[in-house]
């Protein structure tokens, strides 16, 4: 981030989230120019047409917004925000058509949005939760949107924790609960399954970090063939290095998108992988959650 915009960032006066957010949201925007908002560090010129790996543009797009049940059962019922596109390119992504394309969905519009959203907690919605696709690469829209909600609305940001360290500091203090992934145990799988580089220590520094700002939930979706590669080392470092946070280890796995790429994908996780992972988990003294 260059020390300009480092500098706006922390030499701020002490109010609300939503004025924040509005303060930052112009910054998000501005380096659009030059976009690290990814640990991709693509560094396109978003504002003049480029692309980078996540192929988004300047403008956000949702592919669903409405309340949903199905999350951990703290935050539920929770309005949900996907937004459309995404930086990683996992094949077995249950919203993959949407998900890999920033160009899905409807055109986002913050204060509409937001509308939606508080008439959403009116009616029983306990959170707000903005999701994807990804998120983090729409940090623009998504400063603009929480720049139109009541400051004291609860806010979820569920993330795959590959953003970038200029990311982090744009969301520092937006969010109250960082609801993020921990897909993968193994470069290896993370490069062969999401066509991602370097991603375990991209996604140890965001959940640290997340710790650190925030209520930190990890969830873990257990996949067929993977407790080995994946679950195991996943479960051995949180134990090691986050103890006590809320897991969520998550068994539903379902050959979605592009699984049947990938032999060990075509089916579901089995009843003895279950059964080891839940072990695993104990072992290392995670705090699960449903």
């Amino acid at each position: 981030m260059l020390c300009v915009e480092k500098n706006i960032l922390h030499a701020r006066p002490v109010f609300g989230r939503a004025a924040l957010a509005r303060e930052r949201a112009a910054v998000a925007r501005a380096m659009l120019g030059n976009c690290h908002f990814c640990a991709h560090h693509c560094g396109v010129n978003r504002l003049a047409g480029e692309v980078g790996l996540c192929h988004a543009g300047s403008e956000a797009r949702f592919f669903l917004a409405q309340t949903e049940v199905t999350d951990e059962l703290e935050l539920i019922p929770t309005f949900a925000i996907a937004l459309s596109g995404c930086d990683l390119r996992c094949d077995f992504c249950i919203t993959g058509a949407e998900s890999w394309n920033p160009r899905a969905g409807n055109s986002f519009n913050a204060k509409e949005m937001a509308a939606k959203a508080e008439a959403a907690l009116v009616d029983g919605a306990r959170t707000i939760m903005v999701l994807g696709g990804e998120p983090t690469i729409h940090l623009h829209a998504v400063l603009e949107l929480v720049a139109e909600l009541p400051d004291e609305a609860q806010l979820v940001w569920k993330t795959n924790a590959h953003g970038s360290a200029q990311a982090r500091e744009l969301l520092d203090g937006i969010f109250d609960v960082w609801l993020a992934d921990y897909k993968f145990g193994s470069d290896t799988c993370a490069l062969r399954l999401a066509k991602v580089s370097n991603y375990t220590s991209s996604v140890r520094e965001n959940l640290l970090w997340a710790d650190r700002h925030s209520e930190l939930i990890v969830r873990h979706l257990l996949m067929p063939g993977h407790i080995e590669c994946c679950w195991r080392p996943v479960a051995k470092w949180l134990g090691e290095n986050l103890a006590g946070v809320k897991v969520n280890l998550r068994s539903g796995f379902w050959p979605a998108w592009h699984s049947r790429w990938h032999p060990e994908l075509r089916g579901t996780v089995s009843t003895d992988e279950a059964k080891r992972a839940q072990r695993l988990a104990e072992i290392h003294g995670l705090n699960l959650i449903p």
